[in-house]
């Protein structure tokens, strides 16, 4: 069996940047009687959008210009940010026998090494600075060197970047109304400008969103379902019943805006949204994959939920406190377990029942609230807590990523709700 080298990328489309990177990499492998793997994200980019050009397509587009095989990575960017997919691409990558990782930057290797040894030393990939330049493949350095991978790491100068810009390429076509134009052309291969008109003839791209079921789930959802999906906070679920009725997906950006949410958590959020992607479901991916040592211990789901039980309970600076948890490597005992106090009439009392489903949600008033039906009907209140124990389920629940459920319990002076964390 040949050693594999491997490119991870979108490539949508494959441009004269990505042909000089296969060209780099075919000279390694032909030199070193190695081949070249191409994967390729499947269903969406690592930016968390639909595709403009089909997986078929860009394989082909791959294909074409000497790669030896192409194979797909699934179902992860509807559901993680990078810092969480990156490795466990690289875990695949590596056990599917890759030995050399070959990608583009403008910066050097070394340049790559000296940004990367802070987030090694620290374990944390989360909130890589927009200021870095190839943030991405400094990511991808830091996580490989973190997890011990043997995977030899190179880098080929890559290609004036404000040029060869996949997405000014997408827009180009899009304004000019699904044409090629010259001076695109001048930036693509051949093989990829064939592949590409017959893409468009068949009238397969853009790939796009089902914007009717994002309609539909936004404009329709309670609060109490909305939490339950992944990457929506109590703010933006609150914005996002303020500002009923969606009908275009400019309404459903500007309200992301609304909430602080950048490009990148909004195509996230939206994505999740679309493919109903949940807290829980995104909790039990990262669970699967710590357990095969994939998932840097600071990004653990536990040690998210201690992060937010030592910043609530700290008498520090929210900021503060976090800088000192990470860096510290501070071990508490967090409590997954609470009792909340209920805000019933005496009618709501007389109805309610030991063990009935709640839905926890943050009301219009930012206070934490819960909702469940007893004999037909709906009840809302308010929940019953100490300040630290709210503050910590608040950050919980503004996660983007750990559950909370609750049942009804009954106590010495009425109904409680037992709420559990992940």
């Amino acid at each position: 069996m040949l050693i594999l080298i491997g490119i991870s990328a979108d490539f949508d489309p494959v441009h004269k940047g990505h042909e000089k990177l296969i060209k780099e990499a075919r000279k390694l492998a032909d030199n070193e009687n190695k081949k070249v793997v191409v994967y390729l994200n499947k269903g969406f980019s690592a930016n968390h959008a639909p595709f403009f050009v089909n997986f078929e397509a860009r394989r082909d587009m791959a294909l074409a210009l000497g790669v030896d095989e192409v194979k797909s990575f699934e179902g992860l960017h509807h559901r993680l940010v990078l810092s969480y997919s990156v490795p466990i691409r690289l875990k695949q990558m590596i056990d599917d026998g890759i030995t050399d990782y070959i990608t583009s930057a403008s910066i050097s290797l070394d340049e790559i090494k000296s940004k990367a040894q802070k987030f090694i030393d620290e374990g944390n990939f989360v909130g890589m600075p927009k200021s870095y330049t190839n943030r991405n493949e400094i990511r991808w350095y830091a996580i490989n060197q973190f997890l011990g991978s043997k995977l030899n790491y190179h880098v080929v100068k890559e290609f004036n970047k404000d040029k060869y810009s996949g997405r000014l390429i997408r827009q180009s076509i899009i304004d000019n109304g699904m044409v090629i134009t010259d001076d695109v052309k001048k930036l693509l291969p051949k093989t990829t400008i064939e592949i590409l008109q017959h893409e468009i003839d068949a009238d397969r791209i853009p790939e796009n969103r089902n914007w009717v079921e994002i309609y539909k789930k936004m404009n329709t959802y309670s609060r109490g379902n909305l939490e339950k999906i992944a990457y929506l906070n109590g703010n933006t679920i609150n914005e996002i019943i303020k500002r009923r009725v969606y009908r275009d997906p400019e309404s459903i950006w500007a309200v992301f805006r609304r909430s602080n949410y950048g490009p990148v958590m909004t195509r996230l959020a939206i994505s999740s949204i679309e493919m109903g992607v949940t807290k829980k479901e995104v909790m039990d991916l990262m669970k699967g994959y710590e357990s095969q040592g994939v998932i840097p211990d600071n990004q653990k789901v536990q040690r998210v939920i201690d992060r937010a039980w030592y910043v609530a309970t700290s008498r520090l600076d929210a900021r503060e406190a976090n800088e000192k948890f990470r860096n510290e490597k501070i071990e508490v005992n967090s409590p997954l377990c609470l009792e909340a106090g209920l805000n019933l009439t005496k009618f709501e009392t007389k109805i309610t029942k030991e063990g009935l489903k709640t839905d926890l949600y943050v009301d219009k008033n930012g206070k934490i609230s819960v909702q469940f039906k007893s004999e037909g009907k709906k009840i809302k209140t308010n929940l019953r807590l100490p300040a630290e124990e709210v503050t910590y389920l608040r950050y919980i629940m503004d996660s983007h990523f750990i559950p909370v459920n609750g049942h009804i319990k009954k106590s010495e002076k009425g109904f409680k709700v037992k709420v559990i964390i992940g």
